[in-house]
């Protein structure tokens, strides 16, 4: 396992998604609602390939120290963790513009 690539995919993926996230809610605001939850629902597509990445990591490493921990390793960690947040308030925040526009 190539872990500097292993690591890189993570970003990639975590930073996609987390545009992917700012930018359906720019589109939520302009009450594009649909085309926001179709951006939403790739930036979902984008975690998901980042967390099944991190899935092998964990799996190569079984607990005991097999991969090294690198600062990169750890950048990595803090995107995709930071990028699920985002994606989680971003799916809320467009359910309230959702709410708001039936109004």
């Amino acid at each position: 396992m190539d872990q500097e690539a292993v690591v890189m995919e993570i970003i990639v993926n975590a930073g996609e998604a987390r545009s992917l996230c700012y930018e359906a809610l720019a589109l939520a605001r302009k009450d594009g609602i649909e085309d926001a939850r179709a951006l939403l629902k790739q930036a979902k597509e984008c975690l998901n390939r980042a967390h099944l990445t991190q899935t092998q990591l964990i799996e190569a490493d079984q607990g005991e120290g097999k991969v090294p921990m690198t600062l990169v390793m750890v950048h990595a960690q803090d995107h995709l963790m930071t990028t699920i947040l985002a994606h989680e308030l971003a799916t809320e925040m467009l359910a309230l513009h959702e709410k708001m526009a039936e109004k």
